[in-house]
């Protein structure tokens, strides 16, 4: 069992990492700033849960202090960093473009910083299959290029990416980064659309529906992100000996890199995905058609042979099962 650092652990998907961490045996220290992009009650309280474990040490930094984040490597040796915090949103990233910048580029290189000095056997991170971008080849593979990212939050996750990359050519430092494909579960967050759909319903208001419904997502499952990202953390990526700079793969290099998209591999239109919500809750919505958002894509599909034959796991839970679970969530956490 070893010392791993999650940062974000008061989010979403730190939060389920992290507990499952701690129900293996692991020693988790968690790095959350407790911010207000959206209500930090919700983070708050599955922090308490985390804490409740004597194995979990919690440190209230924002990525960007660079002094805190570098006091916090030279106090702690740890075995795996796992990197999840970020500022997240597509849509909130056209409106506050200075905060993507701070956290997820800023921030990212003091984690890289700190895992350099601190010679960290493996750094783990969220990517996001935003990324893609303006790619219409489907299903999307890390053997693709990702060169025309719509927004600022994908631009800034590509820069993610590219920044490990030059620490694993440059340092040797091997680093993992991790695709995800629209993740939804209990403890989710609320600006997302399973969220804020449930919340309009139960409180009778209408849901905006953009793109007339039209739109596809690969929505995938919490329990099965972390079940990946459980063994992934030890799967270290080593250099690939038949990498061909003539024939690039994005996906491997010459130096300690991989990238893996972690995906229901199953799209599911967002009409569909309505239809299932309304079920779970015994309500029908009312719906407010919109057209497509700026930074939005029509529709995410993941490809995940790689994720498969590295280490015999694909997401495959079916979006019934996962948004009922997420129902029964909602109803015990608000008292409905």
């Amino acid at each position: 069992m070893g010392k791993v650092l999650v940062t974000g652990a008061a989010g979403f998907i730190g939060f389920h990492f992290a507990k499952r961490l701690l129900e293996a045996g692991h020693e988790v220290t968690g790095l959350d700033n407790l911010n207000d992009y959206y209500d930090p009650k919700l983070k708050r309280d599955r922090l308490a849960l985390l804490l409740g474990n004597p194995a979990f040490a919690s440190h209230e930094i924002s990525l960007e202090d660079r002094d805190r984040v570098n006091k916090l490597f030279a106090d702690h040796q740890f075995d795996r960093v796992v990197h999840l915090a970020a500022q997240a949103g597509v849509r909130y990233s056209i409106e506050n473009p200075m905060v993507y910048i701070d956290s997820n580029i800023v921030g990212t290189m003091n984690i890289l910083e700190g895992c350099r000095h601190q010679k960290t056997p493996h750094l783990v991170y969220a990517s996001s299959s935003s990324v893609y971008g303006s790619n219409t080849s489907q299903p999307f593979s890390v053997q693709q290029n990702v060169d025309h990212p719509i927004s600022l939050y994908a631009a800034t996750k590509k820069a993610n990416e590219l920044m490990a990359h030059t620490y694993s050519h440059l340092y040797g430092l091997p680093t993992t980064g991790l695709r995800f494909f629209t993740v939804y579960g209990p403890w989710g967050r609320p600006d997302m659309a399973l969220f804020k759909f449930t919340k309009a319903i139960f409180e009778d208001k209408p849901i905006d529906v953009y793109n007339h419904g039209k739109m596809q997502r690969d929505f995938t499952y919490v329990d099965d992100i972390v079940t990946a990202m459980t063994r992934l953390m030890d799967h270290i990526p080593q250099a690939n000996p038949n990498w061909d700079s003539n024939a690039q793969d994005p996906s491997t290099s010459a130096a300690p890199y991989r990238v893996y998209n972690i995906g229901n591999h199953r799209p599911t239109e967002l009409a569909y995905f309505i239809e299932v919500i309304e079920k779970a809750i015994g309500r029908t919505a009312k719906k407010n058609y919109l057209p497509m958002q700026m930074g939005d894509v029509p529709s995410t599909y993941a490809e995940v042979a790689d994720l498969q034959s590295e280490i015999g796991f694909a997401p495959d839970t079916p979006v019934e099962i996962g948004v009922q679970n997420f129902i029964d969530w909602y109803r015990k956490y608000h008292g409905i």
